[in-house]
């Protein structure tokens, strides 16, 4: 099974209805971004899918949602790797951290948590390194705080000034051992996106 046969079985798995605010799940089929409060957005089905196919998790990855939102990206995460896996939602809203959590505890996927993320940290290094990182915001620049926390040959998908990057770390190291490098880059289209908080 390709990567695009898995991650449509997992948002079959996952409905986006089941994470919006009760008032946007009418909304739930339509291709767009839906709020789900504090100038925060559930992003729309098709930028998820495309995100997940370039992300290729396999099963038993250790995986980082950034802005997890309603946690849905969390949930199709967590099916893709499997119970062998684990992976780890941060979100910097306390109220829509623990609306995603509710959420996610009612799917049963132990393997899953959302969790707030710390202030002046981007990502959550104190759980990596992970084998691979989706970022659903948009980043003035890529981050290499998020590069360091993956393995070697781990990915990173994330939107830098509106466009769709895909990292592959893949340092080289110094005579003392430490990473250098950001890794391979490619780029994968246009999209919008709220904006990537860092500080």
């Amino acid at each position: 099974m390709d990567a695009a046969q898995r991650v449509a079985e997992a948002m079959a798995a996952w409905p986006r209805a089941d994470f919006l605010p009760r008032r946007e799940r009418r909304h739930a089929g339509r291709d767009g971004p839906l709020p789900i409060g504090h100038g925060q957005t559930n992003s729309q089905p098709r930028t998820v899918a495309a995100m997940l196919e370039l992300l290729d998790v396999r099963p038993g990855d250790r995986v980082l949602d950034v802005g997890a939102g309603s946690a849905w990206t969390t949930a199709l995460l967590a099916h893709l790797t499997g119970p062998a896996g684990w992976v780890v939602g941060v979100e910097r809203i306390p109220e829509i951290v623990a609306v995603g959590a509710a959420n996610l505890a009612r799917t049963g996927i132990p393997w899953a948590r959302l969790a707030l993320a710390t202030p002046g940290v981007l990502g959550s290094p104190s759980h990596g390194p992970f084998d691979r990182i989706l970022v659903s915001a948009d980043a003035q620049a890529l981050p290499r705080s998020l590069v360091d926390q993956l393995v070697p040959g781990g990915v990173l998908v994330i939107p830098v000034r509106e466009w769709m990057h895909r990292v592959v770390r893949d340092p080289g190291f110094d005579r003392d051992g430490v990473a250098t490098g950001d890794g391979q880059v490619e780029i994968h289209g246009a999209y919008r996106f709220v904006p990537l908080v860092e500080d």
